[in-house]
């Protein structure tokens, strides 16, 4: 896997793998309450459509298809974004820091797809 200067994952596609195992790891020291269990699995599906689109998206039958599956993409690490934000953690306040760092790696993943997007068209 290639590396950043940062160590963050070069390649995008191990770098929304990596994003979607992260949000795994965090939501399974979540509190159960009826709230987050929905809340988690709105987040669970959307952070690994990330690269799930993105895979889709490098095997485009056209730039169409491309930029169609790259809007996904930007979406859905959008809507990872705000799903980390409405999670309860307040009786885990210890995990805050590690929801930041996941709300921060969905913006970085959110522009870079805009970024994307912006250049293709």
């Amino acid at each position: 896997m290639t590396q950043t200067h940062n160590s963050k994952p070069y390649d995008l596609e191990d770098r929304t793998l990596e994003f979607a195992k992260k949000v795994r790891t965090f939501v399974k020291r979540l509190s159960k309450t009826f709230g987050n269990i929905e809340d988690i699995k709105q987040l669970l599906r959307a952070s690994g459509s990330i690269g799930a689109n993105y895979i889709e998206a490098n095997e485009a039958l056209g730039k169409k298809d491309f930029l169609f599956r790259i809007g996904i993409c930007r979406k859905e690490a959008k809507e990872s974004r705000y799903w980390l934000r409405l999670i309860d953690i307040t009786s885990r306040l210890e995990l805050e820091d590690e929801r930041k760092d996941l709300e921060n790696e969905a913006t970085e993943l959110m522009n870079i797809f805009g970024s994307i997007l912006r250049k293709t068209k």
